[in-house]
């Protein structure tokens, strides 16, 4: 059935008799009714007003109507709900949720809106270190940093016993001509090469760095910060570090070692350390000639390197057949055998590492970690960590406030989409904000038991 349609009035094909018809008269509405746990989320770890502590603002107050707050809250929330692009806030800068989220709802001019543009939020994305004449805004790296950790360590009412940092490089394509521009062999483009460390699900460090350096380049000394604030606040807690065989490497290893601090790392295969476990690879070779399955032999002996190491450590290796083709595979580690024998520490240790790969995930997938296209490395990194802030947001989202939920393991992305992006019509009065959301959402009581922990925990 053909449609009419007016300036004012849409029509449909008729239901059960009834005339179908749309228009753009709902007043205020908004699809992101939901993310007001964003905002009892920051309330509750009070993430917002300490990253903007670390901006500085040299601007005259004025001469200007969006603060450093605004514009930090503003881009940390927006990414969280899926708005990657500066050029998205031309338009989400009307949104009243949005508003109520960053604490703006009216702005102090008549030709301003309540919240800043791509052009306002650029020049913020633009800071450095220091400020100069046409870059008031600047920034302290050391105190962004810092506060990642800070987080992690207060998301724990007490120290645990023990902690597994898991450190990993990924591929971040270069979008043009931009500065730290290299052509990455293994990744097969230009790319950056950034560092993440997680512990679990907590972010602790977003490096980005230039794709020509070694995977473990600078790994040391991000690291050594990071372990020594965490040993500030929990000095008997025993630390395990975690990686592929790109970090293995002796500087990490050695300092490690000369600290106190356990690793478990990968290690690639050569001849000499084939020969180690050639007879094992034969008793997996018969047995799966046998079977038919794939079979598993593991050996536990010291090892050296030629000339690389300065002494002999501790190597599992894993001699496996699967479908007649063998797949030898070694890590070298500080725990000893009493501490985890060989199949323990390969199959339940190090090979739990791989779930730091679906963290990455969400950060690069869910969050556009990797929109890194500016002209600058330092406008990039400011970037990464907007983005690395907002996974902070979602995480303690889902730690505090979804725990005892269907979503206390879902995906950064998978929360977005089924607790945030809800329907409402918004009403501004002079006493109250009231946003009506949709009466068929279908995960209501999530939504309700996750208001309710916020709350309680903001309170606090």
């Amino acid at each position: 059935m053909p449609t009419e349609c007016s300036a004012k009035t849409f029509a449909f094909a008729r239901v059960e008799s009834r005339s179908v018809v749309a228009a753009f008269d709902g007043g205020a509405v908004t699809s992101d009714a939901g993310s007001l746990l964003l905002g009892a989320t920051d309330r509750a770890i009070r993430l917002v007003d300490r990253i903007a502590g670390c901006f500085a603002d040299h601007r005259r107050s004025d001469l200007i109507e969006h603060e450093v707050r605004t514009l930090v809250s503003q881009r940390i929330f927006g990414i969280a709900l899926g708005y990657e692009d500066l050029c998205d806030h031309d338009e989400s800068r009307h949104d009243p949720v949005m508003a109520t989220l960053v604490g703006k709802l009216e702005a102090g001019r008549r030709d301003c809106a309540p919240l800043a543009g791509k052009s306002t939020l650029n020049r913020l994305e633009l800071s450095r270190p220091e400020p100069t004449r046409y870059h008031k805004i600047s920034h302290d790296p050391q105190a962004i940093e810092d506060l990642f950790v800070t987080l992690f360590t207060e998301a724990h009412k007490k120290a645990p016993k023990q902690i597994i940092l898991d450190l990993d490089a990924t591929d971040d394509p270069i979008h043009g001509h931009q500065e730290g521009r290299f052509f990455h062999g293994y990744y097969d483009g230009y790319c950056y090469l950034p560092l993440y460390i997680f512990c679990g699900r907590h972010l602790l460090a977003a490096r980005l760095r230039r794709s020509n350096i070694d995977g473990a380049a600078g790994a040391r000394e991000e690291v050594e910060r990071i372990i020594a604030q965490i040993r500030r606040s929990w000095p008997r807690t025993r630390i395990l570090l975690r990686a592929d065989s790109g970090f293995c490497r002796e500087e990490l290893m050695g300092w490690c070692e000369a600290n106190k601090v356990d690793y478990l790392f990968g290690l690639a295969k050569n001849k000499r350390l084939t020969a180690e476990i050639g007879h094992e690879l034969a008793e997996a070779t018969d047995e799966s000639h046998r079977t038919g399955k794939p079979a598993r032999r593991f050996k536990d002996f010291m090892w050296c390197t030629l000339d690389s190491w300065s002494r002999r450590r501790r190597v599992v290796g894993k001699a496996e057949v699967t479908q007649g083709d063998t797949n030898p595979r070694f890590v070298v580690t500080s725990l000893s055998s009493t501490e985890a024998e060989a199949r323990r520490l390969y199959e339940k240790i190090y090979c739990a590492r791989g779930e730091m790969e679906n963290r990455i995930k969400e950060c690069q997938a869910d969050l556009f970690a990797d929109r890194t296209s500016t002209a600058t490395m330092r406008a990039n990194q400011l970037r990464l960590w907007f983005a690395s802030m907002a996974y902070v947001l979602l995480c303690a989202l889902r730690r505090i406030g979804l725990c005892f939920t269907q979503f206390a393991r879902a995906s950064c992305g998978t929360i977005r989409l089924k607790l945030l992006k809800i329907g409402a019509r918004v009403t501004v009065s002079v006493r109250r904000v009231k946003v009506a959301m949709a009466s068929a959402y279908p995960w209501r009581d999530e939504w309700e038991l996750a208001h309710l922990a916020l709350r309680t925990a903001a309170a606090r």
